[in-house]
């Protein structure tokens, strides 16, 4: 087999840079395709409460990551950043090929950019939970907008609400029966909508796979 045979069969060695908050989900996706070459880590999930921190701890991570992956996916979309998370990733391609996540947030990726654009468009009072959101809905919502100690911004924060969508990405009936209840507890209606992973999936799997190419 010559050089570029070789290098051709075999896998890159690719580094996803996600959000805590998919942490779950990507790697459930690299166990369902069998992507052994592909390392995850990940930043707090908690630096979405101060979006302009993520850049700049992207680029941290990624610097000392420099010369060991052929490739990089950051795990994160737009995710409030303006567009730097952008100039981060295009900075970081001048030394590995560097790509991040479409659209502005995983709602967006979770259901697709068409289907979501389509719900939003169709109802722009619906808030959005995923698995994750779910999860930990009483940490990062009722104690994260600070409801746990004064329930009277429930209604404050909620006033424009009239339903939560729960995005799906697993058939879980305990997850389903904590989704209803947060909808319960802010007094607004529960809808489930199954997405599965979504366009995380498939850009992992894009490029965990896409081989090297010798011009």
């Amino acid at each position: 087999m010559n050089g570029a045979a070789a290098r051709a069969a075999t896998p890159p060695r690719v580094l996803i840079l996600a959000c805590g908050a998919l942490a779950r989900e990507i790697r459930d996706i690299a166990r369902l395709h069998e992507l052994g070459n592909v390392t995850l880590e990940c930043l707090p999930a908690s630096l979405h409460m101060t979006p302009d921190r993520i850049p700049d701890a992207v680029r941290a991570r990624l610097r000392r990551a420099r010369g060991r992956y052929d490739r990089i996916l950051v795990g994160y979309a737009d995710c409030g950043t303006a567009g730097r998370l952008v100039d981060v990733c295009e900075e970081m391609s001048a030394d590995t090929p560097t790509e991040m996540m479409p659209g502005a947030h995983c709602y967006q990726f979770f259901a697709g950019a068409e289907a979501f654009t389509e719900m939003h468009d169709d109802d722009p009072t619906a808030f959005y939970l995923t698995d994750y959101l779910v999860t930990h809905f009483d940490r990062l919502v009722i104690g994260g907008l600070g409801i746990a100690d004064h329930p009277e911004l429930r209604a404050v924060y909620f006033a424009n609400y009239t339903k939560i969508v729960h995005l799906a990405q697993t058939d879980d009936a305990t997850l389903d029966r904590r989704a209803r209840a947060a909808a319960d507890r802010l007094g607004l209606d529960y809808v489930r909508r199954r997405t599965g992973y979504g366009e995380l999936e498939s850009e992992v799997v894009r490029v965990a796979r896409r081989q090297e190419i010798d011009v």
